[in-house]
């Protein structure tokens, strides 16, 4: 019996090519985007599962809260000196870890010109193998970092420094300084992991005195660089220790400005399976996803495999007429209607089959251009995968089933009399079931087009935005603070060089994050009192704001001609002077200022301008001079033979800096990655849109040629009597434009509100304004006109006689 339905649905799929071929198209469309989403999807919420222990590990996160409670700073590292008395305190842990990362100049001491810029780098507990599930496939974990100037790297590494030689004993040389022994080899750490590593050192090195001190790891409050884990029993209720965190701090935090530990400072934790989703800390070692997208793109998947089953319903219906007297026929001779509709569902299922086949032919193909798109590593055994499969058979059902269900309960209800007698035409003309799936599949065409003009608004808003500082031709790189760099004459090295205009020296530059606080007061009567918000630091030189071409709005710059501007001279932003409460920014020159202990006086206020993203709101920030507290060059470069310019900074640094390697970036270039993410969302939902536009299109098609094809006669008889071809195309397009637009009335407010909150995670965003949605309402509808007409035009110049002779 079955083989009889397959032989019999595969000559009907034959019979109507054009049917055919649409259908397949749109659910092989609709199928590959389903399986491509999925594949990201899985990707994305398989995120450190693959650690044995990921359900019982957990991430300690440090807050900082300011004068008024406010949290200022939510840091996913916290200081060192916590580690003594977390391990004191919660015993009940079976592992406590940490990782503290580093980027160093490694070099194999034999080979010293040879050497690479390594940022992969963690100093790591011994006990790290028994909370991470790292495989170790050299060394004997349990004391491959106990001691000191010990490391163990990846496989890569391994062979970037080795070659073919066992690197177990060999040793490498970091930053021209220290010798590291290879103590063991472990495998890379899989692409779905929160952090990556190429090199763990032995935190043992640490509490060298040349290096930190282990007295000084224990004293330090405010080194918030320790990305710290705890491993847990299993079924251990965090909340256990949770409840005793407000005396722990108060006991062992020192007290800072009058308050208690719990009052300026809190822990949480986190798991280690929410980090990647959930987590977007003020710190992260790397940037992590957003479990937003993966719901937008979870439904985006469900919405166009709906589209395309719904198309399949549209074109059954729309073809149906042909068939009602087939199946009419075989009831009369004994079919009953189980039979028929296992006969319309294997033609379902079939086709299908088929689109399926296609999608993963297609899903294999376009595999390496989503890996390109999403920085993923996704392969063809990806598909493989115990839950893939069951997502493609789920989806065949899914899809088979639903496609085909509407034409085959629909045709086989049909008392074979009604069918004969043609009644069945009456019935289906009413159509109202077609008529919503195709409202369905243009309101959520209608949304995506919205949504991807909203975005391309955000996005050209925070890309042309006046950031209040210059970001074009100039250069930045990270230099380091050794000590032994005498960075003064190599800033002025570079100012003498043709093609350089400007050269400053910071502890930041703009497009980075303004983390680092150390606490500022100001005058209150006869003494100094706390800031009520957090002001943020910037260790600058003189020629920052030049370089940048900030503005100044009172006051001064730093000059070389006050030797006090070197040590007790601030310069804040407008955000500082009104979070501190002067009336003006006038007002706040020569006013005592104390920062991080040291007390001088406020010389200058400069314009707001956007340090951070526009994700982040412009903070209160200063900026004053720290010799020992800088790391970047910012270097105004002229317009001109860049080429030169930068060969000539390259070889003024080898001669300063002959042991790090060269690297830069522009200015502007950081400045537009900020904003990746958004350029990749508007760029899928052109593509989504696109695809929804398509496949809906599909659909308006069939129903076009449903209507057409029922109200030939009608057609026929206005043709006699007078009708021309313009008119009766315009009586067939209007009932599809009033589908267009029921379909825009219900999709506005909806793209209103997701995009509302879409926009909530910006700082400062774009206005919804009103015009875009009859705009992309009045793109909806020239598409909709421009499908539907071909059939009514075609409709239109059937010769009137053969659409009314006998059928």
């Amino acid at each position: 019996m079955i083989r009889n339905y397959l032989k019999i649905a595969f000559r009907n799929l034959r019979k109507q090519k054009g049917f055919t071929f649409i259908n397949i198209a749109g659910l092989a469309i609709g199928l590959t985007c389903f399986l491509l989403i999925g594949l990201y999807v899985k990707d994305e919420l398989s995120y450190d599962r693959f650690n044995k222990n990921a359900d019982r590990i957990y991430r300690v996160t440090r807050i900082f809260k300011s004068q008024d409670g406010t949290v200022s700073l939510h840091l996913g590292h916290v200081a060192p000196a916590f580690m003594q008395y977390f391990q004191s305190d919660f015993s009940e842990a079976e592992q406590i870890t940490r990782l503290f990362g580093q980027q160093s100049v490694i070099n194999r001491p034999e080979n010293p010109e040879k050497k690479y810029q390594e940022q992969r780098m963690y100093f790591a507990e011994a006990n790290i193998f028994k909370v991470f599930s790292i495989n170790l496939v050299q060394g004997n974990p349990d004391k491959a970092l106990v001691e000191p100037y010990t490391v163990v790297i990846s496989k890569p590494m391994a062979e970037k420094y080795f070659g073919n030689e066992d690197p177990i004993g060999k040793l490498l040389k970091a930053d021209s300084k220290f010798e590291l022994r290879v103590s063991g080899v472990f495998d890379p750490l899989p692409t779905q992991s929160h952090f990556h590593a190429d090199f763990l050192l032995s935190m043992n090195t640490l509490n060298d005195d040349k290096i930190y001190g282990k007295d000084e790891m224990n004293r330090d409050w405010g080194g918030n660089n320790f990305a710290t884990y705890f491993l847990m029993p299993a079924g251990y209720e965090m909340s256990r220790i949770e409840s005793r965190m407000k005396t722990f701090l108060d006991t062992h935090l020192p007290v800072y400005d009058g308050r208690k530990g719990s009052q300026y400072s809190d822990l949480t934790f986190q798991k280690l399976t929410d980090i990647h989703l959930y987590s977007h800390l003020d710190s992260e070692h790397e940037a992590n996803g957003n479990i937003k997208y993966v719901y937008t793109f979870s439904a985006i998947a469900f919405f166009i495999l709906l589209i395309a089953c719904i198309n399949y319903m549209n074109l059954a219906t729309a073809r149906s007429a042909g068939r009602a007297k087939e199946v009419g026929l075989r009831k009369v001779v004994g079919a009953i209607r189980s039979q028929l509709v296992a006969q319309f569902l294997s033609e379902s299922l079939l086709l299908t089959i088929v689109s399926l086949a296609i999608a993963l032919i297609a899903t294999i193909l376009l595999i390496p251009v989503l890996n390109d798109f999403t920085n993923k590593t996704l392969t063809f055994t990806s598909l493989l995968d115990f839950r893939i499969i069951l997502l493609i058979l789920g989806a065949i059902f899914f899809t088979g089933v639903l496609a085909g269900s509407y034409p085959a309960f629909f045709l086989t209800a049909f008392q074979p009399v009604e069918v004969l007698k043609g009644k069945i035409k009456n019935a289906m003309k009413n159509g109202r079931l077609r008529q919503v799936l195709v409202v369905m599949q243009f309101s959520i065409a209608c949304i995506l087009i919205i949504s991807t003009a909203i975005i391309y608004k955000q996005l050209s808003f925070m890309l042309t935005q006046d950031a209040g500082y210059k970001k074009d031709q100039v250069l930045v790189m990270r230099v380091g603070n050794d000590s032994s760099v005498d960075f003064e004459s190599f800033k002025q090295e570079l100012k003498r060089q043709a093609g350089v205009k400007n050269v400053s020296h910071s502890s930041r530059t703009p497009t980075g994050r303004l983390l680092d606080s150390q606490g500022a007061k100001v005058a209150k009567g006869d003494s100094l009192a706390p800031t009520s918000t957090e002001i943020k630091a910037l260790s600058i030189d003189h020629d920052f704001l030049s370089t940048y071409q900030i503005k100044l709005v009172a006051g001064r710059d730093l000059s070389r001609e006050f030797k006090s501007d070197d040590s007790a001279a601030y310069i804040l932003n407008e955000a500082a002077v009104k979070s501190i409460g002067w009336k003006s920014n006038a007002d706040a020159i020569d006013e005592v200022f104390e920062y991080g202990g040291t007390k001088g006086k406020v010389i200058g206020v400069v314009k707001d301008f956007h340090f951070e993203s526009l994700h982040q709101k412009i903070v209160p920030m200063v900026m004053f001079v720290n010799k020992g507290w800088r790391s970047w060059f910012s270097i105004n470069i002229a317009a001109g033979d860049f080429q030169n310019t930068i060969a000539s900074i390259e070889k003024t640094f080898k001669t300063y800096m002959p042991n790090t390697p060269f690297s830069y970036q522009f200015l502007d270039e950081r400045f537009n990655n900020q904003y990746q993410a958004e350029q990749k969302q508007r760029s899928l939902f052109m593509i989504f849109a696109g695809i929804s536009i398509f496949i809906s299109c599909l659909g308006l098609f069939a129903l076009a040629a449903f209507m057409a094809e029922q109200r030939r006669k009608e057609i026929g008889v206005r043709k006699v009597l007078g009708a021309s071809v313009g008119s009766i195309t315009t009586l067939l397009s209007k009932d599809f434009i009033k589908l267009v637009v029921i379909s825009i009335l219900i999709a506005s407010p909806i793209a209103w509100y997701a995009m509302n909150s879409w926009l909530t995670d910006f700082a400062y965003r774009v206005d919804i304004e009103w015009w875009i949605f009859p705009v992309a309402g009045l793109l909806a509808i020239l598409i909709a006109v421009a499908t539907v007409s071909y059939q009514a035009i075609s409709a239109a110049l059937v010769n009137p006689v053969k659409s009314l002779k006998s059928e």
